[in-house]
């Protein structure tokens, strides 16, 4: 089976992690410490916090901002299901804005209207969590504008974007938003096992970002000085910390970003080209955007004739390992109990249901891709 994404390790990495093994810290210590200030200088922002995962970066972004019971967070329906769980974390409601059917990021008119909306009825978000699809960043710079007019606070769900940058700037210097967040998940841009990061230009919240991850303890207290041992805990906290092991596979793996994202858009450069004349619609990137190519997602047009799941079965019986990404979040059953009703964000419904993710990986090769678009023209033309 040829899968949609797969983790590209080399040597390099694996005696990284070694190194690691053989020194006194294989939990948070300096390893750690390393992958957060070469991070940090990769997407040009002042602070970046290693996490356990992309959904504890979420959540910790989440309490940084000051969500809590009662409040309201908005995100779009078309991501993983962290990116709203997150707020459920928190004790908040939940609500979601529907996507562009181009950029199948979150569409801002649709936002304008529901702030309006929200407005007049006293329910504002407190937080609307951005989603980068696929690794195409959204238009920050007007969201941020039309945020700001009612008070919104911004997170950026970076996870399939690392690498990425609107205009000049890299996906995860918060330029306009207040915590952007990253997932090393090995399907992503680089991998550490599991990991996430939080990156932020305010120094408060990556200084409670670090309490937090840390069970909400502190050893900044004046009995330091005289009671090496003490420490305090100064709010609830988790057990959020990354470790050294998974922090060196990052270090080692960020080294490549550029290779990698180099060679994601090589294979989807080709895939441009070979399924331009197929009844799918494909990916469109405007042209102050680069995108990491996290996925490769098409849709199937009406004119085929053929039903999406039909087409996904007869590529996965070919050993292709097609995916679909996303189910709206609010399908999920966890949402229908919480009242969620199909047919809340159209464009976002009708995009699932004619979506379909390619095989996308660095270390794909020319004949793996050639036998995908080969068996998409045997059962499309």
């Amino acid at each position: 089976m040829i899968p949609y994404a797969r983790q590209s390790v080399v040597p390099e990495d694996i005696e990284a992690v070694v190194q690691v093994l053989k020194s006194d810290f294989l939990t948070q210590g300096p390893a750690v410490v390393y992958f957060e200030e070469q991070l940090a200088h990769v997407v040009s922002v002042e602070h970046c916090v290693m996490l356990s995962s992309g959904t504890a970066a979420l959540h910790l972004a989440c309490l940084c901002l000051g969500l809590k019971s009662g409040d309201w967070l908005w995100t779009v329906p078309n991501t993983f299901v962290a990116s709203a769980v997150c707020g459920l974390y928190c004790g908040a409601y939940i609500d979601f804005v529907d996507i562009d059917p181009v950029t199948r990021n979150l569409d801002l008119n649709h936002l304008e209207n529901k702030l309006k909306h929200a407005s007049l009825q006293k329910r504002l978000p407190k937080v609307l969590v951005v989603v980068h699809f696929s690794g195409l960043p959204c238009e920050m710079e007007s969201i941020k504008r039309v945020c700001d007019d009612y008070g919104v606070k911004i997170i950026e769900d970076a996870c399939h974007a690392l690498g990425a940058a609107d205009q000049t700037k890299p996906v995860g210097s918060c330029q306009y938003s207040d915590i952007t967040v990253f997932s090393f998940h090995p399907v992503k841009s680089i991998a550490s096992g599991e990991g996430g990061a939080l990156c932020t230009n305010d120094e408060t919240y990556a200084r409670q970002a670090r309490r937090l991850r840390h069970h909400g303890i502190s050893v900044e207290s004046p009995l330091r000085t005289e009671k090496p041992y003490w420490y305090e805990q100064i709010e609830l906290g988790f057990n959020y910390r990354m470790t050294d092991m998974q922090a060196a596979l990052g270090a080692s793996q960020l080294r490549r970003l550029d290779q990698f994202n180099q060679a994601r858009l090589d294979k989807a450069t080709v895939y441009q080209a070979a399924l331009k004349e197929m009844p799918l619609l494909l990916p469109q990137i405007p042209s102050d955007k680069t995108s990491a190519w996290h996925l490769f997602v098409v849709e199937l047009l009406d004119t085929i004739g053929m039903e999406r799941d039909v087409l996904l079965s007869k590529l996965r019986q070919a050993g292709i390992g097609v995916h679909v990404h996303y189910i709206p979040v609010y399908w999920h059953p966890s949402f229908q109990a919480l009242g969620f009703r199909r047919g809340l964000c159209p464009n976002a419904e009708i995009y699932y249901c004619r979506a379909m993710t390619l095989p996308l990986y660095p270390d794909m090769t020319t004949e793996q891709q050639t036998w995908i678009v080969s068996h998409l023209k045997k059962y499309l033309v």
